[in-house]
């Protein structure tokens, strides 16, 4: 399929021809569905610790005996009734929260993502993406002149992607909200979701068929 190619000014430049495999794949929101809490699962660090009585400090020795006082019995002050006793299923380290998906549905779950965004018309294909300086004003320059051109608001939220890493584009984005700067080899399906628009170089694209159509 044939795509227009705009430079930063907006302006179209001319087509590029996108593979069906990647850029008409039909939706499955399950599978994406699946990618998407995989990929969270698996970003999740287990933060949150509790002690149980084992492993409390103290309680070796029974309190005070059993018969006489007039007292409770109690064999431990490490029992979860007492103050500073340990925890009853409380969360701990141990717990594990990754989830497996395997290459063929998270590769195919990605390519849906692209194509869903190409067809909902939120994708735009620029001949390069590059800039003089690393100045914020320069990017937002840009944005605004797509927005205006194309009229599509890309400071609502756009993920752009580049072939490499541009450390001019990447720290002229930094201070701008809502934008993220991103490898055509590292895409994911949460990011391309989480994003309203795509901004994609002619050599991303490259790169995303090398990477991906293998």
């Amino acid at each position: 399929m044939l795509e227009l190619v705009y430079n930063q000014q907006g302006e179209k430049v001319g087509q590029l021809s996108l593979p069906a495999e990647i850029f008409e794949v039909s939706l499955n929101q399950d599978l994406v569905h699946q990618a998407i809490v995989a990929q969270m699962s698996n970003s999740r660090e287990v933060l949150a610790h509790t002690k149980d009585r084992s492993e409390v400090s103290g309680g070796g020795k029974k309190p005070w005996r059993q018969k006489g006082t007039g007292r409770a019995r109690h064999g431990s002050i490490r029992s979860p009734i007492w103050i500073g006793g340990g925890v009853t299923f409380g969360p701990t380290k141990e717990k594990i929260f990754t989830k497996k998906i395997n290459k063929k549905m998270k590769r195919q779950a990605l390519f849906m993502s692209l194509s869903s965004k190409l067809k909902d018309k939120e994708m735009v294909l620029l001949d390069k993406i590059e800039l003089a300086e690393a100045k914020t004003k320069q990017m937002i320059e840009i944005l605004n002149c797509l927005e205006e051109k194309l009229k599509k608001n890309f400071i609502k939220g756009t993920l752009i992607v580049l072939p490499i890493t541009d450390q001019k584009v990447i720290k002229a984005s930094q201070n701008i909200p809502k934008i993220k700067i991103i490898k055509a080899d590292s895409l994911n399906v949460l990011d391309i979701l989480s994003y309203r628009y795509l901004l994609v170089s002619q050599e991303a694209v490259e790169v995303i068929k090398k990477t991906y159509l293998r």
